[in-house]
């Protein structure tokens, strides 16, 4: 019979695997002051409303929630006494409390964004894990273009600059939803197109990169390569459109790639994670990523969570934090991930839909089982 309402999982919390945090960026080396922390608790990159804070959001809350304790403060306290302990810790001390908490044993990092942030190895040794490299290939290719003189010169360069990075990174990640959206034309551009698109780009200054043309032929680029390939999709910064970024505007690419060896990792989803999850469901080499949308809705990351694995096969939903700044963010992405986890497998372990074995044997898969097998990952020892 089963229980009258939903309960832990015997051993699940515990008996999870170190996790692998597939998607995650550096963190501060430097304390920031209290303006610049608050603006890591949102997706804005603009000043709250006069008179309000960023800590008044799902995240803020999270933070000081689960935050404090690691720092000898009480939890929920205000945010000034916390940052004030912060100061006096310094972001080295701070760091290594939160990160060594997390229960994180492998970080997949992201390394495309600007800033004095920790990279793998170091971000990875606060945390006492093991750190690897995944290479954004927007920001590969604006590298890469300083400097050389022609758009043959561009794409040479270019298809070399991809090539060694695969020899070291676990995978790369585009942000064309950022750059363009998700609506591109799902096949390799001829290398004329490609040409004129780069004499164009040269000609303008060499802006961000934005041209739909240059940004398929990055993707196919590192499809070539047999890495993993990570997609942003969802919410993020004002810099998108959110229905540019609706994952199933992927329709065509995906089945434009499937029988290329190449993984796609759809990463954040939300609001589209149904949507990401039918993808996931329907195409073998398609992934889905939880991250950062569970620290972002906070208590509800456990109805998220279960949208999720409505449609998601169980093998193909992945773990991350997508902290980025913050070694807080690390520590709260990974600690709603395990609530969330353990309280939708408990509900439906409880009302006998699922066994307990096999709520644990899903577990492990999601937090870092499937991440080990799509990138191709040695197993980790416990961080500690």
């Amino acid at each position: 019979m089963a229980a009258n309402g939903p309960g832990p999982v015997p051993g699940l919390e515990d008996g999870l695997p170190p996790l692998v945090d597939h998607h995650c960026h550096g963190v501060l080396r430097h304390e920031p002051d209290p303006g610049t922390f608050a603006g890591y608790l949102t997706e804005s990159d603009r000043p709250p409303a006069a008179g309000t804070s960023f800590f008044d959001t799902q995240t803020g809350f999270a933070v000081r929630r689960w935050c404090p304790p690691l720092l000898d403060l009480p939890a929920h306290c205000p945010p000034e006494r916390y940052l004030a302990r912060r100061r006096d810790l310094g972001p080295r001390e701070t760091c290594r409390r939160l990160l060594g908490a997390t229960g994180i044993g492998t970080y997949l990092l992201d390394t495309g964004l600007p800033g004095d942030l920790t990279g793998p190895d170091e971000t990875a040794r606060a945390g006492r894990g093991t750190g690897y490299e995944v290479v954004r290939l927007e920001a590969l290719a604006e590298r890469v273009a300083i400097g050389v003189r022609d758009a043959e010169e561009f794409t040479d360069a270019l298809g070399a600059a991809v090539r060694d990075a695969a020899r070291t990174a676990v995978a790369f990640k585009s942000v064309v939803a950022y750059r363009h959206g998700l609506a591109l034309d799902p096949l390799p551009p001829a290398s004329g197109e490609v040409h004129t698109a780069v004499r164009g780009w040269m000609a303008d200054g060499l802006p961000r990169l934005t041209d739909p043309v240059l940004l398929r032929h990055l993707i196919w680029q590192a499809v070539a390569t047999g890495r993993p390939l990570q997609l942003h999709t969802g919410f993020g910064d004002p810099d998108l459109r959110l229905d540019d970024a609706d994952p199933a505007l992927l329709t065509d690419l995906v089945r434009a790639t499937a029988g290329t060896g190449t993984d796609l990792v759809l990463l954040h989803c939300y609001p589209y994670h149904r949507q990401a999850a039918y993808l996931a469901g329907v195409f073998p080499h398609v992934h889905a990523d939880v991250g950062l949308t569970l620290t972002h809705v906070g208590p509800r990351a456990s109805a998220v969570l279960a949208e999720f694995l409505e449609l998601a096969p169980f093998g193909k939903l992945l773990f991350s934090t997508d902290a980025y700044g913050l070694p807080e963010l690390y520590l709260v992405g990974s600690v709603l991930f395990r609530t969330a986890l353990a309280s939708v497998l408990g509900e439906w372990t409880a009302s006998g839909a699922w066994s307990a074995d096999d709520a644990r044997r899903v577990g492990a898969m999601i937090a870092a089982d499937n991440a080990r097998r799509v990138y191709g990952l040695e197993e980790s020892a416990p961080p500690g």
